[in-house]
């Protein structure tokens, strides 16, 4: 690829059209896409060219990236819930891992002896999000910031554990995908059907 200068407002500007355009290509799930042919495609429409192929044949070939990623995106989502299931049921066996019967486990860590907040209220927190695998997707550990929220404002599971935990407790919570995101999934950093791991340290109510 020729040197490519980014000098000028509209060069500046076209780079990031480009940009933008590929961040959201790399995360449509569409994959084998190719750049050169990409590119050709943006120059085509720019100068008002006729396109290269038919546009049945685009349409087709379109249809067919996006079948291919819909199967993909639903194999990956059946293979992270039985994964979710397989260690949700490992865990449980734990001897220090409490079950409850929403699913929801925890594991105490530090036993706080304050109040319990309500669903009415807010909270401060600490807390380190994990996929069962160990990826961490989110920390407010990590930030050196702790984050602040209603009890009823986050996902189900966080809703039934703040509830039970009295203020200075530091709890390991083992969440079902059911009490997370479930089907939704969240951006590109929780897949769909994931069970998670968060370490939630409740530091106050506001």
């Amino acid at each position: 690829m020729s040197e490519v200068k980014f000098e000028t407002v509209e060069q500046k500007a076209s780079y990031g059209i480009g940009l933008q355009m590929g961040q959201q290509l790399a995360g449509s799930g569409l994959e084998g896409l190719n750049v050169d042919a990409i590119s050709a495609g943006i120059a085509t429409a720019l100068v008002g060219d006729m396109p290269a192929i038919e546009i049945d044949e685009i349409n087709n070939a379109l249809q067919e990236l996006h079948t291919r990623a819909q199967a993909a995106q639903a194999e990956a989502a059946k293979a992270a819930a039985a994964d979710g299931e397989a260690f949700l049921k490992d865990n449980a066996l734990r001897p220090e891992v409490t079950v409850l019967e929403s699913g929801l486990q925890y594991e105490i860590i530090t036993e706080g002896t304050g109040d319990i907040p309500t669903a009415d209220k807010q909270v401060r927190v600490h807390y380190h999000g994990e996929l069962t695998d160990g990826t961490v997707f989110d920390s407010s550990v990590s930030r050196g910031q702790p984050a602040e929220f209603p009890v009823t404002g986050v996902i189900k599971g966080w809703v039934e554990a703040l509830q039970l935990m009295p203020v200075g407790s530091k709890w390991k919570l083992y969440i079902p995908q059911d009490l997370a995101y479930g089907e939704r999934g969240a951006g590109a950093a929780i897949p769909p059907f994931a069970a998670l791991v968060f370490e939630v340290e409740l530091l106050d109510i506001l």
